[in-house]
């Protein structure tokens, strides 16, 4: 039945939805077509350029930690994507993508260790609703020092005590909520992140974040070189360029 009804609702003109559902609507009616994007959430590796198949992209070319590109247009087709390094070509890691329409793909450089980088990839389907202006907002867990972080956005001031985490038993490696699904939706506003082990109120982080409706927000775990067993954050508003380290507070 929902395909039935994002089918009949295609057939409207896009022109009359957007009211509804903003500069995103094809996305939610699963017509768009797929789109990438690639961050480097990796500290301690070299510069680092995107691949498909054996086409580096000029949206992710000589990436440096800290750089997330917007998302942009792939062709149908499945195909490998790899991140290699810039001078010399040393595959980071590898993964398959397929592209489907309305669906978004993050690829993800990380170190998967003290001495080694690796690759994740997000799927994100966008079942968002049309009438939703709700932020989406998706972390991944890129830091070899939280083996497993729940993350809080509550009113600045709150006590985590009471209170159950936004998205819970994000595992090191992985996203949350999971990929393949849909991102957490939450109002636009002024929030409190608070960032703790997985099933516990220890925090490992926290910092204050605010955000408009209506937007696309992928929060990094990334380790603290500088402190043994701390973490930072990293936050990508899709639309804006790269990703901005978040205050700790």
């Amino acid at each position: 039945m929902k395909l039935v009804h994002k089918l009949l609702l295609a057939c409207l003109p896009l022109a009359a939805l957007a009211a509804c559902g903003g500069g995103d609507t094809a996305d939610r009616l699963d017509v768009a077509d797929p789109v990438v994007r690639f961050v480097d959430a990796a500290p301690l590796a070299p510069n680092v350029t995107l691949f498909r198949a054996t086409v580096g992209q000029p949206d992710a070319t000589n990436a440096a930690y800290g750089f997330a590109s917007n998302y942009f247009d792939v062709d149908m087709g499945v195909a490998d994507w790899s991140v290699k390094t810039a001078t010399g070509g040393t595959t980071l890691g590898t993964v398959s993508i397929d592209p489907q329409r309305g669906t978004k793909y993050t690829v993800v450089a990380y170190a998967g260790s003290p001495s080694a980088n690796t690759v994740a990839l997000i799927v994100d389907p966008y079942n968002k609703p049309l009438t939703s202006d709700s932020t989406r907002l998706r972390l991944m867990n890129a830091s070899y020092d939280a083996a497993s972080v729940d993350v809080y956005m509550n009113i600045p001031g709150t006590d985590i005590a009471g209170v159950n985490p936004l998205v819970a038993a994000t595992a090191f490696g992985a996203a949350g909520p999971v990929s393949g699904s849909d991102s957490a939706n939450i109002p636009g506003g002024t929030y409190q992140l608070t960032i703790t082990s997985a099933g516990t109120k220890t925090v490992l982080f926290r910092g204050q974040l605010s955000f408009a409706s209506n937007q696309d927000i992928l929060l990094l775990t990334v380790p603290d070189v500088a402190v043994p067993g701390a973490i930072k954050v990293l936050e990508k508003v899709e639309g804006t360029a790269g990703a901005a380290e978040v205050p700790a507070s």
